[in-house]
């Protein structure tokens, strides 16, 4: 499917952190980083025409694969510790 890289790191700016600080999986997905801040990318540009439609079905194979095989594991996807109460003020 075209993907390289897999890692546990955490990526830092992306949607997925909301899930980690409450203790639930939170997955990213990095895509190549060629021409992501120059060219389309949250500028005007950033429309459907502008999509490179191999890309898109890749993604889209590859976020499938991922849903479906962790919908249909035995069990639970692991998780990270819960984060501590909050301090009193």
């Amino acid at each position: 499917m075209g993907v390289s890289t897999v890692t546990i790191r955490n990526t830092f700016g992306s949607d997925h952190l909301s899930f980690d600080a409450v203790g639930l999986p939170g997955f990213h997905f990095s895509q190549d980083p060629l021409e992501y801040a120059t060219r389309t990318h949250h500028s005007d540009l950033d429309t459907v025409d502008h999509v490179v439609p191999g890309d898109l079905i890749q993604a889209a194979a590859v976020l499938a694969t991922v849903v479906y095989h962790t919908a249909n594991r035995p069990e639970l996807t692991p998780r990270k510790p819960l984060p501590g109460p909050l301090p009193q003020k």
